[in-house]
């Protein structure tokens, strides 16, 4: 018996070594800048590694995570298979790729890009998630000329790398893959491919599809077969299948008529694996599956039996939330060293308070600044609430967004640890008579772009979609270079993927940027969003705050004004007067333009934050006209708690600035 196992496990060793996908050679760029050996860095490096062949990749075949604490020691990764490659073999190409790429050619550099033929492997210790980046690039080519007529087989070629990335584009997000084929004659077919890294929003795959393809003319006309790749997409074509066909990725090619004065050449075929035994597919499945299947199940039940062993003989913790948020070591502080980097919350490093705790600024030992949210311990916010905020908020990473560094759970402290942010939010700068000097028009025009980015990655770009609910101007905040990041995102709550929207009986949010489905009805959707971003636009254009605006001749509020003025044909009114004598008239018009079609009372007919950023980046654009927008009684109280609100009635509002996202999981 002893024998025949043994026979198994050699037989199925040998098939599954004989389907392994081979790894190319990589085409690598070691990024400037060195570490040193067994530093700060170096560890962090190793950790990143392990965390991506731990826990990727996914079914997608993407997965990013980063290492370490900015902004010093932090390292950032990511690791992506073709479309078409298995997971097993994807998982094969990541060891492969961490061996190769860190401990070969680029064993000191901080960063480096390797593009295998199935596969990229990419860190740095800048963050990059969700940019596009299209340097350092690689061209390359097949060095034979096509020897057909030449001139319509690169049309062909274009048109179909075109087509190609426009699947890609479409797909859902973490799947931004596709492939294609084009006859170009009876004999010879053309194969493309085109892939976005998951990170990438469907508009932002686009965009760097788009760049890669235009590449292709300056290197590879006349050729059999070119790529271009960027970090964060690339494109290729060739004569032959380069790539598995399966029925998800492959569209057939479409019968054509041969281009007059062709001659039909022969493709060529895919180069030959050395030392690959051509083994029946048929034959692998039939062998391997009923073995496969078996030690699965063995194994599965050998570790049931032994998990309830040990369930029965050891004691249940009473904080199961310790124990959850205890496997992200990387992320945890110990509460001594919070409280020493806040001077023992002071209050002199005290930052601002909101619905759930107090702001304070703190300085680690290593010189780090960091911002600390100590949850107050009669707040609304429990540890399970907490426990959501922490591992959702973690993967959230975007340059318009305020970065969670980590967190304290210990008794009933519960801290949050932010990335420190210099230069306060906007409303310090915004509502200032001095402030406002130093918003030129180029800063604002920045900042609206880069809200508008942030909320794009929250509603649809990041692996959840996150409704923000309390978008305004205290909670953007703006670095050293005046780029807007959006803060205050972390209470959270799951909801299913089908809702459009949701009705709820516990309203929080500010008054004056609250749509008024969402402020009347408790009804809130990402078209809720959307009212406060236009809200927030007339806010930065005007420099005045909503929620306390009066002009007793012309508007009760800056949304009235804003409407009477774009009726009266004198929209820029309401700008700024210290922009008067510098500012970009066409992308003042179109700002004014977009909030006012974001704050419609019929909240169908706003758009999406997909299509905001595309108008605000676009004057190809055409913009339709916008109705009237949502009007509010005055009210003396501008910020509501967690408020009971029925069909019939509204309960009393108190003064809070509470903000909570509802998360759609994908």
């Amino acid at each position: 018996m002893l024998n025949f196992v043994t026979f198994l496990f050699i037989l199925c060793f040998l098939i599954h070594g004989n389907a392994q996908i081979p790894v190319s050679y990589p085409y690598r760029s070691c990024l400037p800048g060195n570490f040193t050996q067994n530093s700060t860095y170096h560890s962090n490096l190793d950790l990143l590694f392990s965390n991506l062949s731990a826990n990727g990749p996914p079914k997608n075949r993407f997965f990013n995570t980063s290492a370490g604490r900015p902004p010093n020691d932090a390292v950032y990764g990511l690791f992506q298979c073709r479309g078409d490659v298995s997971d097993s073999g994807c998982r094969s190409l990541l060891a492969t790729a961490i061996k190769d790429v860190a401990r070969e050619y680029c064993p000191l550099s901080k960063g480096a890009v390797a593009w295998y033929d199935e596969c990229i492997l990419r860190y740095s210790d800048q963050p990059f998630f969700s940019d596009v980046s299209t340097k350092p690039s690689m061209s390359l080519l097949n060095t034979a000329e096509i020897d057909v007529d030449k001139a319509p087989f690169n049309q062909l070629v274009m048109s179909t790398l075109r087509a190609t990335a426009a699947r890609a584009a479409n797909a859902s997000v973490g799947e931004l893959f596709a492939t294609q084929e084009a006859n170009f004659t009876s004999d010879l077919t053309l194969y493309t491919l085109a892939q976005c890294t998951g990170d990438l929003s469907n508009t932002d795959c686009e965009l760097c599809l788009r760049q890669a393809i235009n590449g292709i003319p300056s290197c590879c006309s006349n050729k059999r077969g070119g790529r271009v790749l960027f970090p964060s997409c690339y494109v290729r074509y060739e004569v032959y299948m380069f790539y598995e066909q399966t029925p998800t990725n492959s569209v057939p090619p479409p019968a054509t008529t041969p281009p007059n004065n062709t001659t039909p050449t022969p493709p060529l075929p895919p180069p030959p694996t050395p030392g690959k035994r051509r083994i029946s597919t048929m034959l692998i499945v039939a062998i391997v599956a009923p073995i496969t299947i078996s030690i699965l199940l063995f194994v599965l039940g050998c570790c049931f039996l032994r998990q309830r062993a040990r369930n029965r003989h050891s004691p249940v913790k009473e904080d199961s939330v310790v124990n959850e948020m205890t496997t992200m070591e990387s992320l945890q502080f110990d509460f001594k060293t919070i409280d020493s980097a806040t001077n023992k919350f002071s209050e002199e490093n005290k930052l601002g308070e909101g619905g759930f705790g107090v702001v304070f600024k703190g300085r680690l030992e290593n010189g780090e600044e960091i911002a600390v949210k100590r949850l107050s311990r009669g707040s609304l916010q429990g540890s399970e609430e907490f426990k959501n905020e922490v591992m959702l908020v973690a993967q959230l990473q975007h340059r318009n967004l305020v970065r969670l560094l980590g967190f304290c759970l210990e008794g009933e402290e519960k801290i949050l640890i932010y990335e420190y942010i210099p230069n306060k939010s906007l409303d310090f700068f915004l509502f200032d008579l001095e402030g406002q000097t130093q918003l030129d028009w180029l800063k604002r025009y920045k900042i609206i772009n880069g809200i508008a980015r942030g909320m794009l990655y929250l509603h649809e770009d990041s692996r959840l979609r996150i409704i923000h609910r309390d978008l305004k101007a205290s909670n953007i905040l703006l670095d050293e270079y005046m780029n807007a990041k959006i803060s205050d995102f972390g209470m959270a709550r799951i909801i299913q993927v089908d809702e459009s929207q949701v009705n709820t009986k516990r309203i929080v949010g500010t008054y004056g940027y609250m749509s008024p489905e969402y402020a009347m009805h408790g009804i809130f959707s990402m078209k809720s969003d959307v009212y406060s971003f236009g809200v927030l636009v007339l806010e930065i254009l005007s420099g005045q705050k909503n929620s306390s605006f009066y002009l007793s001749d012309l508007a009760e509020d800056l949304l009235t004004y804003a409407w009477k003025l774009w009726k009266t044909e004198q929209p820029l009114e309401i700008l700024d007067p210290v922009l008067r004598n510098s500012y970009s008239r066409n992308e003042v018009l179109r700002c004014i333009h977009i909030a006012l079609l974001c704050v419609q009372e019929d909240s169908s007919q706003r758009p999406a934050m997909a299509s905001i950023v595309l108008m605000l980046n676009s004057n190809s654009v055409t913009l339709p006209l916008p109705e009237e927008p949502a009007f509010f009684m005055r009210s003396k109280d501008t910020n509501i708690k967690d408020s009971d609100i029925s069909t019939n009635q509204f309960a009393q509002w108190s003064v809070n600035d509470a903000s909570i996202s509802e998360l759609h999981p994908r």
